[in-house]
């Protein structure tokens, strides 16, 4: 009798509370994909000659970018493989996202490509997987202690370098000024590699007084009017003084900038982001968010559909040729072949960029009061 992926995630999941009771954070999220029903494609003329593939995507509500980018961009990509997509969204529920793996295993998909809500969830689908011989492919998150055969990403410890960085310049010319740090979901080793490579510039200027870390906190399941909620408990408790945030993404950086405009402090505060959003870049060329960070999601879509195609096939030989990185799970202590993409920085001088390669179109962006700024840099 084929043992039940629910049932198994409802037991990691009790665990898991039992474990983060007693102080433990286990790793797994950062941003969200598809409509509720899922879609499911013909394949298009390719390799992998009509082989189902399942895509299970975390959640939409943190981000625009599962839906609006990963979604369609990984059904072109499998489809251009010869492959049928199967693609279903989770929404945060780990429930519904064990469902939705069981489901897609008892479809005989070949291969499973997973954006889990949680690591702990992704990890014990990965189990199940495993017993039924069906590779899967970790998307955008590495499951800690999960056993995908590859994982695809970007570069997440640079994307923290980045979002660092640019705090700092932003804050050069302010001598001691004091920042709050609005970071993702403990649950997420995405998050968890974002803090780390934000540490490494930011932690020698906190150390060395250039700035002051009045606090920071991780946000359950990326929830942005938590974020917010937090984040004016915070500026609150500070007596309403603050100099620059450090947002883990888009969507949390909006929440921040809604209370800072409530405070009447909106553009006089840098914050940072991630993804791109039009929200985002909007924020930037109105002046009320410093920058963000630019995946081109595409060509994460494309690499996870290589593998999958080479999987199908059962050429590890082909996907090794894809997957040249390693990324290193602490708690399964093993090496995952890795696809780590190369992530870019966008500030106000650089927007242009995310509109020309027609990840975003310019007239989400150019609206209300980034209007004029959209006409000074030539965005059309």
């Amino acid at each position: 009798m084929r043992k039940s992926v629910a049932a198994f995630v409802a037991v990691g999941s009790s665990l898991a509370l039992v474990l983060a009771g007693c102080g433990n954070n286990s790793s797994g999220d950062s941003s969200g994909s598809g409509g509720s029903g899922g879609s499911s494609a013909p394949a298009a003329a390719g390799g992998g000659n009509g082989a189902k593939v399942g895509v299970i995507l975390p959640e939409t509500a943190s981000s625009a970018r599962w839906a609006g980018f990963d979604e369609p961009m990984l059904k072109k990509a499998l489809e251009a493989q010869g492959l049928t997509p199967i693609i279903e969204n989770a929404q945060g529920d780990t429930q519904k996202f064990s469902q939705i793996a069981d489901t897609m295993l008892s479809q005989k998909v070949k291969v499973l490509i997973v954006a889990a809500p949680t690591g702990d969830s992704g990890a014990a689908v990965e189990q199940i997987a495993a017993k039924q011989g069906v590779p899967v492919i970790d998307y955008d998150r590495l499951n800690l202690g999960g056993s995908a055969q590859y994982y695809v990403s970007f570069d997440n410890v640079r994307v923290g370098h980045l979002q660092g960085q640019a705090l700092a310049d932003s804050l050069k010319d302010k001598k001691g000024a004091q920042v709050i740090e609005i970071e993702g979901a403990p649950t997420d080793n995405n998050a968890t590699l974002f803090k780390q490579g934000q540490e490494e510039v930011v932690k020698p200027l906190y150390a060395d007084g250039s700035l002051k870390l009045v606090n920071s906190r991780a946000i359950d399941k990326w929830d942005n009017q938590l974020g917010g909620q937090v984040f004016e408990q915070l500026l609150t408790a500070n007596k309403g003084k603050i100099d620059g945030v450090l947002a883990a993404n888009d969507g949390l950086a909006g929440a921040v900038i809604t209370v800072l405009q409530k405070y009447h402090l909106a553009g006089k505060v840098p914050v940072t982001g991630q993804d791109a959003t039009a929200d985002g870049l909007r924020a930037i060329l109105s002046g009320q968010q410093y920058s963000t960070v630019f995946k081109p999601i595409q060509e994460e879509a494309d690499a996870a559909a290589q593998l999958a195609a080479a999987l199908v096939k059962g050429s590890t030989g082909e996907a090794d040729k894809v997957a040249t990185a390693t990324s290193h799970d602490p708690t399964g202590n093993r090496d995952v072949k890795s696809v780590l993409l190369t992530p870019q920085p966008i500030t106000k001088d650089n927007v242009k960029l995310v509109i020309d390669k027609g990840y975003v179109k310019a007239s989400e962006v150019c609206t209300g009061a980034a209007k004029a700024a959209c006409d000074s840099a030539g965005i059309k």
